[in-house]
């Protein structure tokens, strides 16, 4: 007999697999906003596999593997595709310049590849999560601002800046609860509340802000660190 339960959590995966295609579809037919959308549902399920293997305790090293290569597409790809199709809009001196957006896939893929083989980074992480960098991106090309269609060069320069912090050594906190006691978990307290604020006030489209305070957040975290244990 087939034993399903320890299906569950490739299926989940593969559903984010998915929605990371069915968002390259909706960024090549000008869609933003549902390219934005597929990405965070890929990103929900790549929360959820991860949490049906725990729970159904069926982990397995085809699962580890089939995570990268849906992470892959979905949080390297996508935004990738979706950052193309933006700089293709904008008038550049030549037509060359949209293809440094492929520039978020290939660090991407180092990012994972990277994660795969170090055992440090459990219960934190070091350098950008990939879903985080692909939410920013997806959520910045869904309501961008006339600014920086305006001045594309910024857009270029922040490519450049994200997928450098992909590979970075910057310790960045994850929002794995130990416990509930606020002593433990005080900034992750911090950033939930926060959060919440900016989408109760400007909804999903500013989510790129969550991500740039996650990242000040950890910068600020490994500036006090280090103060202490000078």
């Amino acid at each position: 007999m087939v034993n399903i339960r320890k299906h569950i959590p490739n299926t989940i995966t593969c559903l984010n697999l998915f929605s990371g295609c069915i968002a390259c579809v909706m960024a090549f037919n000008g869609n933003f906003m549902l390219a934005a959308l597929f990405v965070y549902i890929a990103a929900l399920f790549d929360f959820l596999d991860g949490l049906a293997a725990r729970a159904l305790n069926a982990y397995s090293p085809i699962g580890k593997q089939l995570d990268s290569l849906a992470d892959c597409i979905s949080f390297g790809f996508a935004p990738g595709i979706i950052m193309f199709c933006v700089l293709s809009s904008v008038d550049f001196s030549s037509n060359y310049v949209p293809f440094v957006a492929f520039i978020i896939p290939v660090f991407s893929a180092l990012r994972l590849a990277k994660f795969n083989i170090d055992e440090n980074q459990t219960s934190s992480f070091i350098g950008l999560p990939t879903p985080a960098n692909a939410i920013f991106w997806a959520s910045l090309a869904s309501s961008l601002p006339l600014f920086f269609l305006n001045y594309g060069i910024f857009l270029i320069l922040l490519i450049f800046l994200f997928s450098y912090l992909l590979v970075s050594k910057l310790p960045m906190f994850s929002l794995k609860f130990n416990s509930l006691k606020w002593k433990d978990n005080a900034v992750r307290y911090i950033f939930i509340f926060l959060t919440l604020l900016i989408l109760i006030l400007g909804g999903l489209t500013f989510l790129y802000l969550v991500i740039v305070l996650y990242i000040l957040i950890s910068v600020i975290m490994t500036f006090v660190c280090k103060n202490q244990d000078v």
